[in-house]
């Protein structure tokens, strides 16, 4: 039976994640044990890792100084399987806009960027001389997601689909290589980063637990791979 870590940060509902870890695993049959746990000793010995979170940056770093980060860090390193879930995916990050000077685990070079009601000027050409009405932030609710490239971790499960899925963020990461983005979404002007995939790392912007069928899917995936 493989043990699953689920990261407890002090943020967002960890139950409704593990209700869905358990559901995919029961619709899969795959055999695992959830533990949610910020107990960096229990993290460091999982199976695999996920990393769900909702709130604040600076919160979410505070959170990884604990010990926690570095478990994070040596997991990734030895090549544990890791799913981040919206926050888990920006605290793989250098840092991000929301707080200056609060630090991710830089495990990817790159910066979680604000998303605004209007386009920014490096969107400004792609809608020039459309009429533009401001979009609502925070973004939330569904979105369907396009594969920037062929996947063949987790995110493989919708190979040649398009799948709507579920969104609540102010913010998204923007890699300093382009090619670690799988997937994207568009909310008005913004080309957000949906999903990153890099080796034995999978994540999301999107919610899977909140996702329904799709998101049972992609769980049931990263439990089996």
């Amino acid at each position: 039976m493989q043990a699953i870590a689920l990261v407890d940060l002090g943020m967002g509902n960890l139950r409704s994640v593990e209700r869905a870890l358990l559901q995919a695993a029961e619709d899969s049959g795959a055999s695992c044990a959830v533990t949610r746990s910020g107990d960096p000793e229990i993290i460091g010995r999982a199976d695999k890792v996920v990393v769900p979170g909702q709130g604040a940056f600076r919160d979410c770093a505070a959170a990884l100084q604990s010990g926690i980060g570095e478990a994070l860090r040596a997991q990734i390193r030895k090549g544990t399987p890791y799913l981040g879930i919206c926050l888990g995916m920006q605290a793989l990050f250098d840092g991000s806009e929301e707080a200056e000077g609060a630090r991710g685990l830089g495990v990817f070079p790159g910066t979680v960027k604000r998303l605004t009601p209007q386009p920014s000027a490096a969107e400004a050409d792609a809608v020039a001389g459309q009429p533009w009405v401001g979009i609502k932030i925070p973004h939330m609710g569904w979105n369907r997601i396009a594969f920037a490239r062929e996947v063949a971790g987790p995110l493989g499960v919708f190979a040649g689909e398009r799948p709507f899925v579920y969104f609540v963020h102010s913010y998204h990461a923007v890699p300093l290589d382009p090619a670690l983005v799988a997937a994207t979404t568009e909310h008005g002007p913004h080309r957000i980063t949906a999903a990153i995939e890099r080796d034995n790392v999978t994540a999301t912007q999107f919610h899977p637990e909140k996702s329904q069928a799709a998101g049972l899917r992609l769980l049931a995936r990263f439990l089996d791979g």
